[in-house]
């Protein structure tokens, strides 16, 4: 077996390659995924005492979205400083995005963020100012020594140093014996009897390197996989770095759980994003005032700063002012940024930002570009914390950005950094054609819907992280791993271990290896791949109507049909490659199928429905639910806030975890 190498010479295939071969584990709680969610799950079940064992696609240490690092932690409204409370935060997440953001996910992060970050300061993760490099600072708690970031007042977004927290991670999985199996990608979820609809009692998986079968029996699964990208736009080629979560997130985990039986949600949802762009820009690297580089001076050619304006557009003095909330608000939440689309009465919940009609005024003479943003004008504290903290502990920026940058001589304390607004792109906002979109690249997007056990439809099937419905962030990534992880330890102590079906298992093996057989002629996986993003482009784009869509589903159904099955590999991450494109057609497929039910526009989820303009009926807000049944989709729907009162529904249940977990010898800190 041989690999085409880039200087054009074929190259032996460096691994044993045993297909065929199966290798047979058993586990109290499975973890499929090892990103940030994952690993945090698989922590939580092992402090239980439970017999845990990951997989994952690549390697544990550094996977994930989050794996290469983090710079703060979003929504700790239970943190000692904080100055609003759980509920309130997460209602206002909930209603910032018109209810279509999960009450579940989203208050088990607001209730324990805090509480889990406490767990990464004992595993050695720095938290805290504890050099008082920071004393005084306006954002740092002085009796905690924690540093916030966006609103100082009410204190619950925590600026971190967790470039090294992954790895952390990964030591303490060492420490509680947890079986990592690197290099294996899942294939499918194994149920009784090999019935789609009924319990998991396992998974099966590719190794990546030798091309072996791997066959893992559990009495409960952790789904932590990421969401799909590559849906709308795909170069490998021309996207590189410019993407935001990991390009080889391919949606497996929505693929597995949709053919086993699960129900999904808001999977209708998707976006213009300044990231689906082939041209887009690495993620801050360039000059802005938002997010990481928030409340950072802009300026333009000519050292004139931009001004900045409150929620409510009134003008801002001066630095100190953009991280305060101001009259007529309690708190506010977006840093800089908005919400999904501006609706009234959301101006209570937003931050202060630049000046929103910047290009205007631009084009008028009163500013010259380009932009800047002005590190070396901002308050000492404020441009350490920026250029030290945020960019040097952010995953997408440590290495690409600040270690780039400072390597090719730029000196926060002196120079400035250019922007690219209305040059080419807008920084992070680059402005992108409809039919550049993207599923959940940014955003709380749709994913499994799950109960307050974080559990699936699929009895024995949990979730966590960004494969849940309507959350996001590190923090819910880590703390829903976290509850999860524990839920599913607590079910597989009542669970008895599950019949795998050998005729499953068979089955399986017999469709992973079918691409080694592929067609010579046939197309290769980035083909595959560009001809999904094509389909979706053409059909499932910014406008839509019943005809468009169906035609998007009948040209996905023969790409399924008459393509897929012709794409070849030639070693085993080929295979792994021609899979992750077949899991993308099949999310393309349940993408198109939401889209088809939902039948009525909506600014919150960004749906245009041509044929049913009228924008966000009330009778359609609610939440569409379907799930895979034979070759048919069945469609439900929920109510907006289903999952009912948040503190009766979730303390019983941490509580419940917690206990678990202290009880366990497995429980002290290394």
């Amino acid at each position: 077996m041989s690999v085409m190498h880039e200087s054009g010479q074929l190259l032996r295939w460096p691994y044993k390659v045993n297909y065929g071969t199966e290798r047979s584990h058993e586990a109290d709680v499975l973890v499929i995924g090892g990103g940030i969610a994952g690993v945090w799950a698989a922590i939580a079940a092992a402090r239980t005492g439970a017999k845990v064992i990951i997989l994952e696609k690549a390697a544990t240490e550094r996977s994930g979205a989050g794996g290469a690092g983090v710079d703060h932690w979003q929504w700790a409204a239970d943190n000692p400083a904080s100055r609003i409370s759980p509920e309130e935060l997460a209602q206002a997440l909930i209603d910032n995005q018109g209810g279509y953001r999960s009450g579940i996910g989203t208050y088990i992060q607001c209730a324990s963020a805090w509480e889990t970050l406490s767990e990464m300061e004992q595993m050695g993760g720095k938290v805290r100012d504890t050099e008082d490099e920071f004393r005084g600072a306006d954002f740092r708690d002085e009796e905690t020594k924690l540093l916030f970031a966006y609103d100082y007042t009410n204190r619950f977004v925590i600026r971190v140093w967790g470039h090294n927290y992954k790895p952390l991670l990964r030591e303490e999985l060492r420490r509680l014996n947890v079986q990592v199996f690197d290099r294996v990608a899942v294939s499918s979820l194994l149920t009784e009897g090999g019935r789609p609809g009924a319990r998991v009692v396992g998974a099966m998986g590719l190794h990546c390197r030798s091309g072996a079968s791997v066959v893992v029996r559990a009495k409960a699964t952790v789904l932590a996989t990421n969401r799909p990208q590559r849906i709308w736009t795909f170069s490998s080629e021309l996207r590189g770095i410019s993407t935001f979560r990991p390009p080889s997130c391919s949606g497996t985990g929505y693929a597995i759980a949709w053919r086993a039986g699960a129900d999904f949600t808001m999977m209708e949802k998707s976006m213009r994003s300044p990231f689906a762009s082939p041209y887009a820009f690495p993620p801050y690297g360039s000059g802005n005032g938002i997010n990481t580089w928030y409340p950072c001076t802009i300026v333009d050619a000519n050292g004139k700063e931009v001004p900045w304006v409150d929620a409510y557009g009134r003008p801002l003095s001066g630095v100190a002012e953009r991280c305060r909330p101001v009259e007529g608000q309690k708190f506010f939440i977006m840093g800089g940024g908005s919400s999904s689309q501006p609706h009234p009465g959301l101006s209570e919940h937003l931050g202060p930002k630049p000046i929103p009609d910047l290009e205007t005024r631009m084009l008028a003479g009163e500013f010259t570009p380009p932009f800047y943003a002005d590190l070396a004008g901002m308050p000492e504290m404020e441009r350490k914390a920026i250029w030290g903290i945020m960019v040097g502990n952010e995953g997408k920026t440590r290495i690409p950005v600040m270690h780039t940058y400072t390597a090719s001589g730029f000196d926060p304390e002196r120079d400035m950094l250019q922007s690219y607004d209305f040059l080419r792109g807008h920084g992070m906002r680059e402005p992108v054609l409809p039919q550049e979109r993207t599923f959940g690249e940014q955003g709380v997007c749709g994913g499994l819907l799950v109960d307050w056990d974080l559990m699936s439809n699929l009895p024995g099937l949990f979730g966590a992280g960004d494969l849940l419905f309507g959350g996001q962030d590190h923090s819910h990534a880590a703390a829903t791993g976290r509850y999860a992880g524990a839920r599913a330890a607590l079910y597989a102590r009542r669970a008895g271990a599950g019949a795998i079906s050998r005729e499953q298992v068979e089955r399986e093996k017999r469709r992973v290896y079918a691409p080694l057989a592929g067609s010579a002629d046939g197309p290769d996986w980035k083909e595959l791949n560009a001809a999904v993003a094509r389909v979706m482009q053409n059909y499932c784009s910014e406008p839509k109507n019943a005809g468009l869509l169906a035609l998007a589903r009948t040209w996905l159904e023969d790409l399924e049909a008459n393509e897929a099955p012709r794409v070849g590999a030639g070693d085993p991450h080929q295979l792994m490659r021609v899979h992750e494109v077949h899991d993308i057609v099949t999310c393309a497929r349940m993408i198109v199928a939401a889209c088809e039910a939902r039948k009525a526009s909506s600014a919150y989820l960004h749906f245009n429905r041509l044929d049913y303009p009228e924008m966000d009926p009330a009778e359609w807000h609610k939440w569409l639910v379907i799930r895979k049944t034979g070759d048919e989709v069945a469609v439900c729907d929920r109510p907006i806030a289903f999952w009912g009162d948040f503190e009766p529904n979730y303390r019983p249940r941490h509580d419940e975890n917690i206990t678990a977990m202290a009880r366990s010898p497995n429980r002290a800190a290394a």
